[in-house]
């Protein structure tokens, strides 16, 4: 069965969604791609504790208290080279960049190809279903510019404002 519930964020509000024991997704008012792993049949339910301690990981984020990704059970779909990627993002430190051509050089790395394309990570992480605790906001240009983010630049920016990566 599949649950959802919502939180109310200084950027918006939130759609999760999960089993039980694991979060499935995490989506932004108006992002894109929105709920698109969600599915037709799900029921709200804001009293799940994963959702509990879902919304206490947001609290601690907004409050800057810096959480772990790894502190949830996470459980996003996608094919292998997606949670390569996403796996890889977990491993940004809170209040630090990486680049797309480093998402790339490591996801090579762990799936033993000689390269991949920084806009197959672009793509990868654009299809992010859980927002925010899988860190996507934290991928940046080679020259520092901040690209593509399913939730819109200025959210993105905020985001890295929020955690003192940019200025």
């Amino acid at each position: 069965m599949t649950y959802s519930a919502h939180y109310q964020s200084p950027i918006g509000n939130m759609l999760l969604a999960g089993e039980a024991d694991c979060l499935t997704g995490l989506w932004i008012a108006g992002q894109k791609y929105y709920a698109y792993t969600l599915g037709r049949d799900f029921t709200l339910r804001e009293d799940l504790p994963l959702f509990i301690r879902t919304k206490h990981w947001l609290d601690d984020y907004f409050a800057g208290r810096a959480p772990s990704p790894f502190a949830l059970p996470l459980s996003p779909f996608g094919n292998e080279f997606r949670q390569t990627v996403w796996r890889i993002l977990q491993d940004i430190p809170y209040g630090q960049l990486s680049t797309y051509g480093e998402v790339a050089r490591l996801a090579a790395a762990r799936l033993n190809r000689s390269s991949i394309a920084a806009q197959a990570v672009g793509s990868a992480i654009a299809h992010n279903p859980i927002s925010l605790i899988i860190p996507c906001h934290r991928v940046v240009a080679a020259n520092g510019d901040l690209r593509g983010f399913a939730s819109g630049l200025d959210v993105k920016s905020r985001l890295l404002r929020f955690e003192g990566s940019i200025k």
